[in-house]
C-alpha cells in the first residue's frame, strides 16, 4: 500500500505539473513577452487564454468516456502526448493565431489528465489515504508553476527555447506515467450511466466550481503582467515561483478536511483566495504585499481545487473520474468565461476593477456551503471518502 501510494503520487503529480503548471498556467507567466512579440491587447490576451479553458472543457468530456472505455493508464498517456504537442506548437508559433492553437491544445491536456489520475487513485487506495493521495497529486500544479518560473527567468530572451524545454519535460513524464500505471486495477463498479448524472449535491458542486473559476482567473492570466507594470527587475517572476511553491501547501487539503470538516475548510479557503486577489490589485505597488498576496493565492487555489476534487468524488462515489471531471469542467468553464471578461474590464476600467470583480464572483460561492442541506449537502463534514453520504 505504501509503495503504491508514493509511486502513484509521484508520477501523477509530475503529470499534473506538466499539464497544469506548464501547458496551462505558464501562459500567464509569458503574457508580457507575448504581448510585445505578437502585438496583443489585454482583450486578445484574455481571449487566447480562454482557449486553454475551452479546450479543457471539451477534453474533460472526452476523458471521462476514454477513462471508462480504455482505462486510466492509456488516457493519462494521451494527456501527456497532447501536452507535449501543444507546448511544442507554442514554442514554434510564427503568428498569434498559431500561438492560440498551441495554447488551446496545451490546455486540452489538463482536461484529459485529471479524470484518469483520479480514477487510478480511487481504484488502488481507499478512505483517508485516497483523499490524501488525490490532493497530493492535485498539488502537482504548484510544482509545475515553481519549475516554470526559473526556466522562464533564465530564458527570458529565448521564450521559444523555454517552451521547448517544457515540451521535453512533458515527454519524459509521459513515459514515466506509462510505466507507473502498468497493471492497472480492474474497475469493479461497472460503467457510469452518464444519462443519470444529476443527483443531490450536483447543482451546488457545479455552481461553486463555476464561480471559483471566474474568481481565480484574474491572477492566473493577468497577475504577472500587473506586477511587472509596477515593479522593475525580477519581482514578477519571483512572485510566480513563490505562488507555485505556496501551491504545494495545497496538498494538505485532504488533511484540512479531516481536521476542520469540509464546510469550514471550504469557507476558509475560498475567503482567503478572494482576499488575496483583492490584495494584489490594491497593494501592487508594495513588494511585500505582492509576495503576501501570491503566497496566499497559491496555497488557497490549489487547496480549493483539491477540495473540489474530494467533493466530486464523494457526490459520485461510484465513479471518481466522473465526479472530478464534472467539478473541473465547471471550474474551467468559469475560467474560460472569466478570462476574456477580465481582459475587457482591465482594458476598459483598469486592473483594480477587474480583480475586485473577479474576487467578488469567486466569493459568491460561499453562498453554497458544501455541507448545508440548502446547497445539496452531499459532502459530510470530517468523514472518510468511503463513508455513507448524507442526503438532504
Amino acid at each position: 500500500m505504501q509503495r503504491t501510494f508514493y509511486s502513484l503520487v509521484a508520477a501523477g503529480a509530475a503529470l499534473i505539473a506538466c499539464c497544469y503548471g506548464f501547458a496551462r498556467f505558464a501562459y500567464g507567466l509569458f503574457v508580457p513577452t507575448f504581448t510585445e512579440h505578437f502585438h496583443l491587447t489585454p482583450t486578445m490576451i484574455g481571449v487566447i487564454g480562454a482557449g486553454s479553458y475551452v479546450g479543457y472543457c471539451v477534453a474533460i468530456v472526452t476523458s471521462l468516456a476514454l477513462t471508462e472505455r480504455i482505462g486510466p493508464r492509456r488516457t493519462a498517456v494521451i494527456a501527456g502526448v497532447v501536452a507535449t504537442t501543444g507546448l511544442s506548437v507554442v514554442a514554434s508559433a510564427p503568428a498569434a493565431w498559431v500561438l492560440a492553437v498551441g495554447i488551446l491544445m496545451a490546455g486540452t491536456s489538463t482536461g484529459l489528465a485529471s479524470p484518469p489520475l483520479a480514477a487510478a487513485v480511487a481504484q488502488r487506495l481507499t478512505g483517508h489515504i485516497a483523499d490524501r493521495a488525490q490532493t497530493f497529486v492535485n498539488a502537482g500544479t504548484g510544482l509545475g508553476v515553481v519549475a516554470s518560473g526559473p526556466i522562464a527567468y533564465l530564458l527570458t530572451e529565448q521564450w521559444r527555447l523555454a517552451w521547448a524545454v517544457y515540451a521535453a519535460l512533458a515527454a519524459l513524464v509521459t513515459a514515466w506515467v506509462a510505466v507507473t500505471l502498468r497493471g492497472e486495477v480492474r474497475n469493479q463498479q461497472g460503467r457510469t450511466d452518464f444519462r443519470r448524472w444529476h443527483r443531490p449535491g450536483t447543482v451546488a458542486l457545479l455552481t461553486a466550481s463555476l464561480l471559483c473559476g471566474v474568481g481565480s482567473i484574474a491572477i492566473w492570466n493577468f497577475g504577472r503582467d500587473v506586477i511587472s507594470q509596477s515593479h522593475a527587475g525580477g519581482l514578477a517572476t519571483a512572485s510566480w515561483i513563490v505562488l507555485g511553491a505556496a501551491g504545494i501547501v495545497g496538498a494538505l487539503g485532504g488533511d484540512l478536511v479531516q481536521r476542520m470538516g469540509f464546510r469550514t475548510a471550504w469557507l476558509a479557503v475560498v475567503t482567503a483566495m478572494s482576499a488575496a486577489t483583492v490584495l494584489l490589485a490594491v497593494a501592487v505597488p508594495h513588494a511585500a504585499a505582492v509576495l503576501l498576496a501570491v503566497t496566499v493565492f497559491g496555497a488557497t487555489y490549489i487547496c480549493m481545487t483539491g477540495l473540489l476534487l474530494i467533493w466530486g468524488t464523494r457526490v459520485y462515489r461510484e465513479s471518481a473520474s466522473f465526479g472530478v471531471g464534472l467539478a473541473f469542467f465547471a471550474l474551467a468553464a468559469g475560467q474560460g468565461l472569466g478570462a476574456p471578461l477580465t481582459g475587457l474590464l482591465t482594458e476598459s476600467f483598469g486592473h483594480l476593477t477587474a480583480f475586485v470583480t473577479a474576487a467578488a464572483t469567486g466569493a459568491a460561492s460561499l453562498l453554497l456551503p458544501p455541507a448545508s442541506r440548502r446547497a445539496g449537502g452531499d459532502v459530510p463534514d470530517s468523514a472518510p471518502s468511503d463513508a455513507p453520504l448524507r442526503r438532504p
